[in-house]
């Protein structure tokens, strides 16, 4: 089955009144899944991760600056756009404990595949700088768990969030079992991912799309890149940077996309895993900032991975 991996802390990192990376976005997904198809769905508590777990992807010394500048009260901004409260610190060890923990459970087999229901996202960090929303990347973090527990090398992340993950891109660059591979509106924020961009190694697959792609675009770049590269690789485990804001209903993005296309490129690569990596998936959220078109993609996007139809 699926675990779904949150803490209410996460719900407590806010950057305030207005900004779209909103605590309302957790309430949303944790809505939209208190039907009865997703009473199945084990839920467990977010653990903290350590600091020695984070340095593997950042610097000692930007993780413990940024976790010092944590204010007592009021906000300590990092950029224009991202910044700090006082529950922002317990928030960001949250959200990147959960994707260990998700990676210790799923590289364990107690379950096939696990959602991560977290914030602050993690795709836009880089080594040394928060930025986008950012503070800890979580899915590198997961990488690294996974190789320095367990031995895993060859691993694989797959972002589907509207914006490309140049932080994720600059930690996988350099290392040649890792790949990277993102679909991403362009012209858009942060104005990197662009297609001859590829690693050391052929390992990063950046796949530009226009501004309303729509459903035919997105599949069709899937079907003919990016599946095909992710087969190649052969990765022994996937992590999904899941972001819901390529949403038609999305207000900071326009490519489009609809519930129906995070169900289907789920399953899909629901069936790469499973020839490639024993069905291992680990997803973690990253954008998405309409709340109902969130609620709705991210409960398509774990009904996927809950096998249901």
């Amino acid at each position: 089955m699926t675990l779904l991996f949150t803490h209410d802390n996460c719900r407590r990192h806010d950057m305030g009144a207005g900004h779209p990376e909103q605590p309302a976005r957790i309430d949303a997904i944790l809505q939209a899944l208190s039907g009865e198809e997703f009473q199945d769905l084990e839920r467990r508590e977010a653990p903290l991760a350590d600091r020695a777990t984070i340095r593997l992807v950042h610097p000692g010394r930007y993780v413990d600056d940024l976790l010092d500048a944590v204010p007592d009260d009021g906000r300590h901004m990092l950029d224009v756009d991202t910044s700090l409260c006082p529950r922002s610190g317990e928030a960001a060890l949250r959200a990147a404990g959960a994707v260990t923990a998700a990676v210790d459970a799923v590289l364990k087999d107690e379950d096939q595949n696990a959602f991560c229901l977290v914030r602050p996202p993690g795709h836009h960090a880089e080594p040394d700088r928060a930025m986008g929303f950012c503070l800890f990347n979580n899915v590198a973090v997961g990488a690294a768990h996974a190789r320095a527990i367990y031995g895993v090398d060859r691993v694989a992340v797959v972002d589907f969030d509207v914006h490309h993950g140049n932080g994720s891109q600059a930690m996988f660059e350099g290392e040649a079992d890792w790949f990277y591979a993102s679909s991403h509106q362009s012209p858009l924020y942060p104005g990197t991912g662009r297609d001859f961009e590829t690693g050391v190694a052929g390992n990063i697959l950046n796949v530009p799309l226009s501004p309303h792609t729509g459903s035919d675009g997105f599949r069709a770049a899937y079907q003919g890149r990016i599946f095909p590269a992710l087969k190649e690789h052969r990765p022994d485990l996937i992590f999904i940077s899941a972001g819901f804001d390529a949403h038609r209903d999305d207000p900071l993005a326009q490519l489009a996309l609809t519930d129906d296309d995070y169900f289907w490129v789920t399953q899909e690569l629901m069936a790469v895993a499973d020839e490639c990596c024993g069905g291992r998936i680990v997803s973690t959220l990253e954008g998405g900032y309409d709340l109902a078109a969130l609620g709705r993609s991210a409960a398509a996007h774990i009904q996927a991975l809950m096998g249901r139809e």
